[in-house]
């Protein structure tokens, strides 16, 4: 017997089937989150961004581009994370994007955003893992080879993760103090080592380094600033996982909203101390920066040197393993969301009867992305294997994430339209506009991203991982659709709330 349907359908229709109440008993999770969990989860996931991965904009926009990509990024994730407080606050569903998409543009749209959405969290924490055996090599050497380094990542914080959600929030919030410290203590110590316009200004326009810097604030121009969107993205990427945790927080319809704010100004913040200091510290510059693996590792060395730099260095990790463990938690809460609700088979979706983890969905998805790095260091080789997962990988993310942070502006602005009297305990103060603003700059962020090779060939995967899924859906996942009894109640409702 077919359930309730949503208030509107995809134009190739959908069929939500009825289950028995044991189906949700066995893929519970376990209420524990507060406000500082939300704030946690958010910098979390983001702030390995701060840490290794934005630089590489350096080499395409120069200092002035890359501060500049940097400015209008922050514009565009403080509209976003606005517009998803609002809407975590008014439907607290568990799933991360699909929910919205589903509720406000239908079942088929709400799949696509969560698939968007499953490319970036398979593929993040992939890059993640790769600049976390960058700086491990970077201190101990060639000795230890990156795959061992790659596969102990997954394996313990897997382990970390599965054992419940107490444990993974507690870690998530030591980790992500401590990388704030080690970020705030960075930029303090290098105060006093830099010089703007001898080291961040030491890009030629054509790419080469100017020896004596005093070059230009934008030497590739404006269209350098286009150029680096998609590597400040970087800066501010995964800070939308948040509301995967509204089926573990104790009140989410208060907390969420909250924690979100928080995240998100506190990552503006250190985004822009790191993009102004980093380059500029004497020893370092723009032109070396852009394409090192460690630039904070960089940093510590130019500053203090020898022995206490790689100490500070292993301190440094904290950032990248306070994101790898959040976007591992984000990974598995979003596979096993879309499991339940039947867009993927609903085995993933099963969790561990006590601690209530989804161990299932962790494993699938941290096993795909270990399996994906270790095909491309045989396919590659080991040189070019490193290009192709710091590189190719990282837009491959980007570009899943920004279609993803289009459906959520376009449910934002369908359920502002359709739904003026749904309950709205936040509401975003910059509204339709700031869902707007984030369209328009997503959207020349993935011109700028098609524009370029390099941004090009993720692209083209991204867009094939997206048709195969769609083909999945049309044949598969559409005929077997499941509605939360959360969702179930909410739909129900719509009648009171319509316009």
């Amino acid at each position: 017997m077919n359930g309730p349907t949503p208030p509107k359908r995809s134009a190739i229709g959908a069929t939500y089937v009825e289950v028995a109440p044991a189906y949700f008993e066995k893929r519970g999770l376990r209420r524990y989150a507060g406000v500082w969990s939300i704030w946690a989860l958010g910098v979390g996931a983001v702030i390995s961004g701060h840490f290794s991965g934005w630089n590489l904009g350096l080499a395409v926009g120069g200092w002035g581009g890359m501060l500049i990509a940097a400015g209008i990024m922050a514009v565009m994730f403080l509209a976003l994370s606005l517009s998803i407080a609002e809407m975590s606050a008014a439907l607290p569903l568990s799933g991360g994007s699909y929910p919205f998409a589903r509720f406000a543009l239908g079942p088929f749209w709400g799949f696509l955003s969560g698939l968007a959405e499953h490319i970036e969290y398979v593929l993040t924490p992939a890059v993640i893992c790769y600049f976390i055996g960058a700086y491990l090599g970077a201190i101990f050497g060639p000795a230890i080879p990156e795959p061992v380094w790659w596969t102990g990542t997954y394996v313990v914080f897997l382990l970390l993760n599965m054992v419940g959600v107490a444990l993974t929030f507690r870690l998530t919030l030591v980790i992500t103090l401590m990388s704030l410290l080690i970020l705030l203590f960075f930029c303090a110590a290098a105060l006093p080592h830099v010089d703007f316009a001898r080291w961040a200004m030491n890009i030629a326009p054509d790419g080469s380094e100017l020896a004596e810097g005093h070059g230009l604030f934008l030497p590739m121009g404006w269209a350098g600033v286009l150029a680096a969107l998609p590597f400040a993205v970087w800066l501010y990427l995964a800070i939308e996982e948040t509301p995967l945790a509204a089926e573990e927080s104790i009140d989410p319809v208060r907390d969420l909203p909250r924690g979100i704010v928080l995240a998100i100004v506190t990552l503006i913040l250190t985004a822009f101390l790191i993009a102004a200091i980093n380059p500029a510290i004497k020893g370092v510059g723009a032109h070396a920066l852009a394409t090192s693996g460690e630039p904070v590792l960089d940093g510590f060395r130019a500053i203090f040197g020898g022995a206490s730099a790689d100490m500070l260095g292993l301190i440094a990790l904290s950032g990248l393993v306070a994101s790898f463990h959040a976007i591992l938690f984000a990974q598995g809460r979003q596979i096993f969301a879309l499991s339940r609700s039947g867009y993927l088979p609903a085995a993933l979706s099963l969790t561990h009867g006590q601690r209530k983890t989804p161990v299932i969905a962790m494993l699938a998805g941290s096993g795909l992305g270990l399996a994906i790095m270790l095909g491309l260091r045989s396919a590659f080789g080991h040189d070019d294997a490193g290009a192709m997962i710091g590189g190719l990988l990282l837009n491959m993310a980007v570009f899943g994430a920004m279609l993803s942070y289009l459906t959520r502006a376009a449910a934002f602005l369908v359920l502002r339209r359709d739904f003026p009297a749904l309950p709205r305990p936040f509401v975003s103060p910059m509204g339709r506009g700031g869902a707007w603003a984030t369209i328009a700059i997503c959207l020349v962020t993935l011109a700028c991203q098609v524009r370029s090779q390099s941004f090009l060939d993720g692209t083209v995967w991204v867009i094939g991982w997206m048709a195969f899924g769609a083909a999945y859906y049309a044949l598969i996942a559409r005929h077997r659709l499941v509605l939360t009894p959360d969702e179930d109640a909410v739909i129900r409702a719509t009648r009171a709330w319509a316009a």
